[in-house]
């Protein structure tokens, strides 16, 4: 049988865990897989592009387990009442391909977006980073605020985004939050200004300028989370040439990243190799780190192997035969198009 974790499911374990554990957990077992790098069999997602989003599929596995996530983007998708990103991913036995874990992964990937700036900006960023620029307060914004406030001690965020309405949601969900001070501003330039970190979470696929090179000042680590897939940026030519970037796996981000818009031989820093100790990160306080973060599959292989190690530790989730179950005969799958065998068996985990 196979766990199975609808979205339900999802909010309780998270609420049970507590939102800023479940993305500090996350960060910390996204650095551990980074660090055995060598170790996955990795490729860049497959991807299904049109002219009003794209449909992907992100597989990834070590010598033990397998995890894939499908999931969409297309920002057109508010104005239809629909989330701009929906995902759903599988965790599987290498040794048998059996599925042991199905799990809603649109909330998780919020939270593991997040954690994976975390983990990134922990190790590129001034250490005594206190204020904080979020360009792009939309659904994946409270949870890299949260991240950042709990977790590197941001005290101050400067909000900005071309939607009011969705600073005015950000503000509103993180009210309880007291010890933090988050700030509308009127202008991309206003929030970034004397930023330690300046974050970029806009959806919109094109090729924009967020960051223009005027506003880049000494010492600021930027994350550049919105550009990943062909044809998005956030981030001018030039602010990529003003600092060191970093990536994650990056056959992929060359295609997706803002590096997409550099040459071939444009030089990039591998992020997990940073975390393993092998490349220095921040190497002086005037130094500008860029993460170039693009969404890489082993992310969501650490995402996945948390939620069931977490369900399976809490009894969290329902199991279901989404594989036929083996009786006598491991090749007589006929007998399933019949009778008993043909309908569907889902019973609470005990």
């Amino acid at each position: 049988m196979t766990r199975f974790i609808d979205v339900s499911t999802m909010s309780q374990l998270i609420e049970t865990i507590g939102v800023d554990t479940f993305i500090a957990d996350l960060a910390d077992n996204i650095e551990s897989d980074f660090i055995r790098w060598p170790e996955f069999d990795k490729s860049a997602r497959v991807a299904s592009h049109s002219d009003i989003g794209v449909i992907e599929l992100m597989p990834v596995s070590d010598t033990h387990r397998y995890a894939f996530k499908y999931v969409n983007g297309h920002p057109r998708n508010t104005a239809r009442g629909l989330h701009t990103v929906m995902a759903f991913g599988v965790l599987a036995e290498v040794e048998t391909g059996y599925p042991i874990l199905l799990s809603e992964l649109t909330v998780a990937t919020a939270l593991r977006t997040a954690a994976t700036s975390l983990m990134a900006t922990r190790a590129l960023a001034r250490p005594d980073s206190r204020r904080m620029a979020l360009i792009g307060n939309g659904a994946q914004s409270e949870f890299q605020a949260l991240a950042f406030h709990k977790h590197l001690g941001i005290r101050e965020i400067a909000a900005y985004d071309i939607d009011p309405g969705a600073t005015a949601k950000l503000m509103r969900n993180l009210a309880d939050y007291t010890d933090l001070s988050i700030r509308r501003v009127e202008s991309i330039a206003e929030a970034v200004q004397g930023s330690d970190i300046v974050t970029t979470i806009t959806a919109d696929k094109t090729r924009a300028t967020i960051l223009t090179p005027d506003m880049i000042e000494p010492g600021m680590h930027i994350n550049a989370v919105g550009g990943d897939c062909p044809g998005k940026t956030e981030l001018h030519a030039d602010v990529l040439r003003a600092g060191r970037v970093f990536v994650e796996y990056e056959p992929q981000t060359r295609i997706e990243g803002d590096v997409q818009q550099m040459p071939a031989d444009f030089a990039v820093e591998q992020l997990w190799r940073v975390l393993a100790g092998e490349t220095p990160g921040r190497r002086s306080r005037s130094e500008v780190t860029i993460f170039d973060s693009v969404g890489f599959a082993l992310e969501d292989y650490s995402t996945l192997r948390y939620i069931n190690e977490q369900a399976e530790k809490r009894n969290f989730g329902v199991k279901i035969e989404l594989v036929p179950w083996v009786d006598d005969d491991p090749k007589d799958v006929f007998r399933h198009t019949r009778g008993r065998a043909s309908s569907a068996r889902i019973r609470r985990v005990a």
